[in-house]
């Protein structure tokens, strides 16, 4: 019998049964639903409003084009971010949208969705757009070219140096794959930044085209939650003094819990000390000052290495922290496996995946607590889901990476209210940062730390078209 944390974001412990999550597999009426949104989104569409699929309007994408808007003023929760919200239009008018350049700058979006887009229907885009499972490899085991970014991998792919799009770079798609040992499911590769924000506009348009949220179209329409519990997520702060005052701030909006993201681990004056001794005394400090019942997770975005994580989660066990997010690099699969085993809170695992493949064996040799993933890197809407469900076929939380402007985080909220085993939502804090001037709902806790769903269709970010007029420094067409 082995101690667990309650993954519903309860700090408290129960006991039961150790057991392997590969022989852990059960179905679920949910998960049924949306497999048939997967295989058939437009009638899967449809059946949620009672009429049939032909009825639906002309779906036909007629015009796809980009607005850049002016980021002068805007704080850019990931650095690349280059202000770019694409557009893509049907012959019924019914417009999808998304930004690109979030994580990586997707140059020549534009072309590549003229010739992929333009003139087919999205009842017919979107069950094969993102279909690939994509390919064991980057980032997954044996990843020799993961986290060579930045010394000691910490500065992740995804976030700016990976390649821009299909074939793009030695490490994705075209001659990578051409006699390589690496293996492709259903064509294709990832990351795939160009079909993931396109398949986010298809699911935009078909939400739209029968005036209701995505969300309840992935369910079938059976999804009966309309909010998900959310929690203040800390940028990595310059100074160890500096965190007790954000958490307080965070406690006192509303927020039921806080996660770390630590930076250098370092006192304002003093010598130099090991990153992960500061990081320990964020961890005492934060506690201390919050009480016993706030819910605390830490994310040091694969910082530390065997022997610093393993002391770290200690103490977090200690403290009664709710999980442990990115300890190690993500390719150290038997560090990942061996923190598992000694520690009783879980790994949150998968920001650094690419592949539904990989995913697959994370799962199967227990070397994640719980599923992370990261919309853009595992194409977009529906490859998300695909990795939820898997997760949720062995009994595992998912929960997506929430960090960016609005449309990644409204894209990381209908993810979580699809999924059965989704429980919180992550809130950059301060939440102001997500803001787009153009959007005209905002992301707010309620009174008891709920983001309640969008009523709107779609995504559920209709535009100020004036606001985006006046930020727009340019239209490509």
């Amino acid at each position: 019998m082995k101690d667990q944390y309650n993954v519903r974001g309860i700090a408290t412990k129960k006991s039961t049964p150790d057991f392997s999550r590969r022989d852990f597999l059960y179905g679920s009426a949910a998960g049924a639903a949306a497999s048939l949104a997967m295989c058939n989104p437009a009638l899967a569409a449809a059946q949620s409003v009672g009429v049939k699929q032909a009825d639906l309007p002309d779906l036909t994408i007629k015009e796809v084009k980009v607005y850049v808007t002016d980021m002068t003023n805007i704080h850019r929760l990931n650095g690349t971010e280059t202000g770019e919200l694409i557009s893509v239009v049907t012959h019924s008018g019914i417009e999808g949208n998304y930004t690109i350049g979030n994580r990586n700058h997707t140059v020549g979006w534009l072309d590549w969705a003229k010739a992929t887009l333009v003139g087919k229907s999205v009842t017919d885009l979107l069950p094969t757009l993102a279909s690939t499972s994509g390919m064991k490899g980057p980032g997954g085991f044996d990843a020799s070219s993961f986290g060579r970014q930045g010394a000691g991998g910490r500065t992740p792919p995804g976030f700016g140096t990976q390649p821009q799009g299909p074939g793009d770079g030695p490490a994705f798609g075209g001659a990578a794959v051409a006699g390589s040992a690496l293996q492709t499911h259903g064509g294709g590769s990832w990351p795939n930044y160009y079909i993931a924000a396109a398949d986010v506009c298809l699911w935009d348009i078909l939400g739209k085209a029968v005036n209701r949220p995505i969300y309840k179209i992935l369910q079938g329409g059976i999804n009966t939650r309309d909010r998900v519990m959310a929690y203040a997520s800390s940028n990595h702060l310059p100074a160890v003094e500096d965190y007790v005052p954000d958490a307080l701030k965070a406690k006192e909006l509303g927020y039921k819990g806080y996660k770390i993201h630590p930076g250098r681990g370092q006192h304002r004056t003093g010598p130099e000390i090991p990153t992960y001794i500061g990081h320990m005394e964020e961890i005492r400090e934060i506690r201390k000052a919050v009480g016993d019942e706030f819910v605390l997770m830490h994310d040091p975005v694969q910082m530390y290495n065997r022997f610093e994580a393993l002391t770290v989660g200690r103490l977090l066990d200690e403290l009664d922290y709710l999980w442990f997010e990115d300890p190690i690099r993500t390719i150290d699969e038997e560090g990942l496996i061996e923190l598992g085993q000694k520690l009783h809170l879980p790994m949150h695992v998968g920001e650094f995946l690419y592949s539904i493949a990989d995913y697959a064996e994370y799962i199967k040799r227990d070397a994640l607590g719980a599923v992370r993933l990261i919309s853009d890197n595992v194409g977009g809407i529906s490859g998300s889901m695909r990795v939820g469900l898997l997760a949720d076929a062995h009994g595992l939380e998912c929960a997506p990476h929430n960090w960016g402007n609005e449309y990644d985080m409204m894209v990381a909220f209908h993810l979580e209210l699809a999924l059965p085993s989704a429980y919180w939502f992550e809130v950059p804090h301060p939440v102001e940062y997500t803001d787009r001037p153009y959007l005209k709902n905002k992301f707010r806790i309620d009174k008891d730390s709920y983001i309640l769903a969008p009523t709107d269709p779609g995504l559920g970010l209709p535009i100020d078209r004036a606001a985006l007029d006046k930020v727009t420094k340019q239209i490509l067409r």
